[in-house]
């Protein structure tokens, strides 16, 4: 199996340049303003340029968006997927596909085994589903925080869609993490910073590296 690898809250031409020379999948540009890997619109349309051209997928990172968001967001970026990482319900990941036109990836956070029956929800509307550790209970941030969730859970699960592991991946856990979840596609942001937001293109190529072995 082929793992890919999506490099997520990218902020720099550099670490952009890392992930694509890296091999990665996805790259994903944050627009959560609480988030210290927030980016304005029209810088993020800038970024993505290099990578789309390298056939990257470009992700647009979202927290319960509104739609005077999504239409500059497909005005001014036009991503090939829109992440829903808030407490969007399937219907309202429905109307966001239907009012874009593009791919959704529906993040759901995970504590337990119990905590995947959500995504029956929404796998009939969405294209991929991310499952994210569920954060502390006093972070504004709903991911990128570091928290990591049993990656055994997800062993032998089968999803109509295609879906990703997130939480707590670096490159030296990443391995094993898809030898025990069997994720076919990886999510890492804060596993590939130096600080908050500050990501490393060192750290982002360790880690393709380690996927690609994997």
């Amino acid at each position: 199996m082929t793992v890919r690898a999506k490099i997520c809250g990218l902020s720099t031409p550099e670490t952009v340049r890392a992930a694509a020379d890296g091999g990665a999948s996805h790259i994903g540009l944050n627009f959560f303003p609480k988030s210290p890997r927030y980016v304005e619109l029209e810088p993020a349309a800038i970024l993505a340029r290099p990578a789309r051209a390298r056939g990257v997928k470009i992700v647009a990172v979202t927290v319960d968006p509104d739609d005077m968001f999504l239409d500059r967001l497909m005005a001014t970026l036009q991503p090939d997927l829109i992440q829903l990482h808030g407490k969007e319900t399937p219907a309202r990941a429905h109307q966001v596909a239907e009012r874009t036109g593009v791919g959704v990836v529906k993040a759901l956070s995970v504590s337990e085994a119990s905590d995947i029956a959500a995504a029956a929800a929404f796998e009939p509307i969405v294209d991929h589903l991310m499952f994210d550790a569920k954060p502390p209970k006093d972070s504004e941030l709903p991911g990128g925080t570091g928290a990591r969730f049993d990656w055994t859970i997800m062993a032998g699960r089968r999803f109509q869609r295609p879906w990703l592991l997130a939480g707590g991946l670096d490159p030296w856990n990443v391995a094993e993490a898809i030898k025990l979840s069997g994720a076919p596609l990886v999510d890492v942001s804060s596993g590939v910073e130096r600080g908050p937001g500050l990501k490393d293109p060192v750290l982002i190529s360790a880690f393709l590296d380690a996927v690609r072995r994997a």
